[in-house]
C-alpha cells in the first residue's frame, strides 16, 4: 500500500513537472539550444505564486502573472544571447544566477509556506466535499493544463510564425536567407518556454504547499532525462503531437522511478546522483541501439551478398540451358 500512495504521488508530480518538461524540450529540442535559465525561471514561478496567494489573491490569478514573469527571465536570456551576443549558455546561466537574488527579493525570506492559504489543490479538494485527496486533485488539475498546454503548442507550432521558430532551431541560416529575423524568433522561443517553466514552478509549489529558492535546483537535468525517456521508450511515430505526449510521459515515468527506488529505501540526499545516472544510461541507449543495429546489418550484408551471388548464378545456368 505504501508503495501504491508514493506512486500516485509520482504521477501527479510527474504531470505538473511535465509542463516543465515541455518547456524544456522547446529549447533543447525545437531552438536546439541548452537554456539553463530553467532553474531560475522555475523557483520564479513557485516563489511569485506563493507570495501572491499569501496577499490574498485567487491562486488562478496568480498564474497569469508567473507566465509573464518567467516570459521576463527567456527575454532576458534571448537578448544577452541575440543582441549583447553572449553565447547562450553563458547567457542562460547569468539569468539563473541573477534569479536566485530576486527570487529571495519577491518572497522576502527563503522560503515561503502556503499552510492554511488556499490553493488549486485544495479548492477542487474542497469542492468535492472532500472526497479526493490534494494528491488526486494535483492530478487533475495537472491533466486539465497539460492537455490545454499540449493543444495550444499544437495549434501555434504550425502556424507560420511557430513554423518560423521551429525551422530556425532546424537550420538558422535558411530561416535568414528566406527573410526571417531569426533573433526575434529565437527570443519568442525562449519567452515562451520560461513561461512554460514558470507556471509548472506555480502548480508544484501550490501542490507541495510551500514555495523554496533552491527548489528549481537540477530543474534542467529533470527535464532533459524526461525528454530523453519519453523519445526512448515511446519514439516519434505519429507527429509533433504524439511527440508532446512522450514528453510528459517520460516526465511521468521519471518519476515513478524516483518514487520506486526511494520505496527501497535510497536516501533523498542521492535523488542528484540517480537522476544523473537515469540521463547518463538514457543517453547511451540510443547510441547502444545504434551499434547493435550496424553489427547486425555487417553480419547480415555478407549472408545478403551472397544469397545475391547464388540467384545471379541460377539465372545464368538457366539461360543457358
Amino acid at each position: 500500500m505504501p508503495i501504491l500512495y508514493a506512486m500516485e504521488g509520482a504521477v501527479s508530480q510527474g504531470v505538473l513537472w511535465g509542463l516543465m518538461t515541455l518547456g524544456v524540450y522547446l529549447t533543447f529540442r525545437i531552438l536546439n539550444v541548452a537554456d539553463m535559465t530553467v532553474d531560475g525561471s522555475f523557483a520564479a514561478g513557485g516563489a511569485l505564486s506563493a507570495v501572491l496567494i499569501v496577499s490574498g489573491m485567487n491562486p488562478l490569478f496568480t498564474l497569469f502573472f508567473v507566465f509573464i514573469l518567467g516570459m521576463i527571465c527567456g527575454l532576458l536570456t534571448g537578448i544577452m544571447n541575440t543582441k549583447l551576443k553572449i553565447n547562450i549558455l553563458l547567457a542562460s546561466i547569468l539569468t539563473q544566477i541573477a534569479l536566485y537574488s530576486i527570487n529571495i527579493r519577491i518572497m522576502g525570506k527563503a522560503n515561503t509556506p502556503l499552510i492554511g492559504s488556499p490553493t488549486l489543490m485544495s479548492k477542487l479538494r474542497d469542492f468535492t466535499n472532500e472526497l479526493i485527496t490534494t494528491t488526486t486533485s494535483s492530478l487533475i488539475i495537472g491533466v486539465v493544463v497539460i492537455a490545454a498546454i499540449i493543444a495550444i503548442m499544437y495549434w501555434f507550432f504550425g502556424t507560420e510564425y511557430g513554423s518560423a521558430i521551429r525551422a530556425t532551431g532546424s537550420n538558422e541560416n535558411m530561416v535568414r536567407a528566406l527573410g526571417i529575423n531569426t533573433d526575434n524568433t529565437k527570443i519568442m522561443g525562449l519567452m515562451i518556454s520560461n513561461g512554460m517553466v514558470a507556471l509548472s514552478g506555480a502548480l508544484v509549489a501550490q501542490s507541495q504547499g510551500y514555495a523554496d529558492v533552491g527548489m528549481g535546483t537540477g530543474t534542467i537535468v529533470v527535464g532533459l532525462a524526461s525528454i530523453i525517456i519519453g523519445e526512448v521508450i515511446f519514439g516519434s511515430h505519429f507527429g509533433f503531437w504524439y511527440t508532446l505526449i512522450t514528453v510528459v510521459l517520460g516526465s511521468i515515468i521519471y518519476r515513478i522511478v524516483i518514487a520506486f527506488v526511494l520505496q527501497l529505501g535510497l536516501k533523498s540526499s542521492d535523488l542528484k546522483l540517480l537522476t544523473a545516472f537515469t540521463v547518463a544510461i538514457a543517453l547511451s541507449v540510443p547510441v547502444i541501439k545504434s551499434k547493435i543495429n550496424r553489427r547486425r546489418n555487417f553480419y547480415k550484408g555478407p549472408a545478403n551478398e551472397k544469397d545475391t551471388r547464388h540467384a545471379d548464378d541460377k539465372f545464368k545456368h538457366n539461360s543457358d540451358m
